[in-house]
């Protein structure tokens, strides 16, 4: 009998023993591929913004194709990631891990390969379709090969830090690749990551799932319903800043959504193989972990993407130097998830969210002070540590809390979920910031442009602090683990 050190105040019946030394390499080595898969898809949603205009020149591209480059990945990875994950918990995560892997990685070769801006949009949407395979499936993967105990949690805090590290890790390099190489690198790199992970991923990654329903048919109605909901919701949200948010092509799609997303639920209730566990809609845990979820991955997208325009187009920094101010911001979210593991073993997750989402807001408040002749240290460097240092004490813990009692033959589909929020609250906060900026900035009454675009960032900067402020919130209606008493033999 032991004390269970994920969550304060439980125990478990069953010892958490070292396995063997074959296993316990195996075990490790399944991890390095899922955090490498988790990595590579995160990076690839940050590093094509630094090379956009780049890419822009090269191929003489519109702006309404410069827009398509992000949005159609975001798009097709959004509305996809639920209906991936199902399918990886009824035919296996390893299957849907390497047909993921080979289309992202084939798609990645042909968009760093693309002679015009329609190839690089279409390559774009089908390495959406590997990501969407790929992001469900490593943190399963992590979730069906290790039992809960100290050992899980440590491995899901080194998915949870290739996620966290990469998104600011993708603002660096493709400023690195631009400057120094050629745009198609931003692409090309992911091709020798690709191949290198499904070479190890054979004979390393376990030949079934571990629960796979054998003989339980797919539930396409709701399936279709899904995607087509998260894929609509994704499209309005990208749209809205190009479009206005009054404009038919950002209504249409917001009406709609909602309405398909409902029928959804609706079927799943009456579903005999249902998409969602039914379960899933009543479980309080699940929704606020999404919930929170959804707050980090609007938070953390915009506050990366924000911080790089304004200093490329308020300071007049180079993509080169825009990534590089941003490493010390990396190195901290690498050290600070590292830390917040043995803070959870102590603590739980609530306090690491509430104390992470308060620090994360201050800083967000301080960022929102930028002047438009910055001095990097103070304006710069000090409110990214800060943000920083608390989203990172977020991402384990949100992960843990959020996942915590799943049962391991739904892992893929709340693995899907909790994705499916991370990506879906990155389009919707990144939109709706921007598109505060930039009424922000027109309702300035400043002459010089560059100073009212520095207003709209501002203003942008203080409204993402208060969406770290809503997770806060969030965090008191997150139940916690209930305490179960030792079995008697």
């Amino acid at each position: 009998m032991r004390k269970n050190r994920d969550v304060p105040g439980t125990t478990v019946t069953a010892p958490d023993p070292a396995p063997p030394p074959a296993r316990a390499l195996r075990l490790g080595a399944i991890v390095a591929i899922s955090c490498m898969a988790q990595f590579m898809i995160v990076l690839d949603s940050t590093i094509v913004t630094v090379a956009l205009p780049a890419m822009r020149e090269s191929l003489r591209l519109s702006a309404e194709q410069q827009q398509w480059v992000v949005d159609s990945y975001l798009v097709v990875l959004g509305g996809l990631l639920l209906f991936a994950a199902r399918v990886g918990d009824l035919v296996g995560h390893r299957r849907i891990f390497r047909i993921g892997l080979v289309v992202f990685t084939l798609a990645s070769l042909a968009g760093g390969l693309a002679s015009g801006g329609a190839l690089l949009i279409a390559a774009r949407a089908v390495q959406g379709v590997g990501a969407a395979a790929l992001a469900p499936s490593s943190l399963s993967l992590i979730s069906t090969t290790h039992a809960e105990g100290g050992r899980r949690t440590k491995a899901l805090a080194l998915w949870s830090l290739a996620g966290g590290a990469a998104a600011a890790v993708g603002v660096v390099l493709g400023g690195v690749l631009t400057a120094e190489l050629d745009w198609r690198w931003v692409l090309f790199v992911n091709v020798p990551i690709g191949a290198a992970l499904f070479a190890a991923s054979g004979p390393v990654l376990p030949g079934t799932a571990r629960h796979a329903e054998r003989g339980r048919r797919l539930d396409l109605p709701g399936a279709l319903l899904a995607t087509l909901g998260a894929a609509i919701l994704t499209f309005g949200f990208t749209r809205a800043p190009i479009d206005g948010w009054s404009s038919a092509q950002v209504l249409g799609p917001l009406v709609a959504a909602p309405v398909l997303l409902a029928l959804f639920a609706l079927v799943e209730t009456g579903s005999a193989s249902p998409l969602v566990p039914p379960s899933f809609f009543r479980s309080r845990r699940l929704g606020v972990g999404n919930a929170i979820t959804f707050c980090l991955g609007a938070t953390m997208t915009a506050a990366l993407v924000m911080i790089t325009l304004y200093l490329q187009q308020c300071i007049g920094y180079s993509a080169l130097r825009s990534g590089l101010a941003l490493v010390p911001m990396t190195i901290v979210l690498v050290v600070g998830t590292l830390l917040s593991r043995p803070l959870l073993s102590r603590l739980g997750p609530h306090p690491l969210l509430a104390g992470g989402g308060l620090i994360a807001a201050g800083g967000l408040v301080w960022m929102s002070y930028v002047p438009t002749h910055s001095a990097y240290l103070p304006h710069v460097l000090g409110p990214t540590l800060v943000t920083g240092l608390g989203i990172s004490s977020m991402l384990l813990a949100v992960t843990v809390a959020a996942t915590a009692g799943v049962d391991p033959k739904n892992a893929g589909v709340a693995s899907g979920l909790m994705t499916t929020s991370r990506q879906i609250g990155g389009a919707l906060g990144l939109a709706a910031l921007t598109s505060i900026a930039d009424f922000a900035a027109r309702s300035d009454r400043t002459a010089d442009p560059v100073a009212a675009a520095v207003h709209g960032y501002q203003v942008a900067f203080l409204s993402n602090a208060g969406i770290m402020l809503l997770a806060v919130f969030a965090v008191l209606l997150l139940p916690r683990e209930p305490r179960r008493e030792p079995r008697r033999d």
